[in-house]
């Protein structure tokens, strides 16, 4: 899997949001220099979380932008198909609509199981995780092997 740089980019950003203590709106002129992200780029990124109801937006002299839900309830998952889409795609396709000859059927078994095992992840941390810092037990025992950390 790719992650892209939007999603690297929602991410950090909504971990600014969710990090407010005051709970106030933050414009994307100081998430962009907290984070060094590209302001064009963010309001982008911001438009599309907005259209999937992970943040809202605030007009006026306090405006900017804050969770719309409450971070526990928004997910690594739900961030990554606001602004990418599907999590895994085969060609544009979820992998249950890709079809494949009889000597290739079982590639689709192997991208459907590629999901399952993002999803495992992705949908178990939180942005509110990720603001303090402290990941499920289950995804954090994924990084103590040595292993894990090495390129292949």
């Amino acid at each position: 899997m790719r992650v892209s740089a939007k999603a690297d980019y929602a991410l950090r950003a909504l971990i600014e949001i969710a990090n407010r203590d005051d709970g106030r709106p933050v414009s994307a002129e100081e998430l962009g220099k907290l984070q060094e992200i590209p302001h064009g780029f963010l309001q982008a990124i911001l438009a599309d979380m907005r259209r999937a109801g992970i943040v809202v937006s605030q007009r006026g002299q306090s405006g900017g932008w804050r969770l719309a839900a409450k971070a526990a309830d928004v997910t690594v998952a739900d961030v990554i198909r606001a602004v990418d889409g599907p999590l895994v795609s085969v060609y544009g396709l979820r992998p249950e609509a890709v079809s494949y000859n009889e000597s290739a059927e079982i590639l689709q078994h192997v991208w459907i199981a590629a999901r399952t095992a993002l999803r495992e992840v992705f949908e178990n941390v939180s942005i509110e995780a990720l603001a303090g810092r402290k990941l499920p037990k289950a995804v954090a025992e994924l990084t103590v092997d040595d292993e894990a950390w090495k390129p292949h």
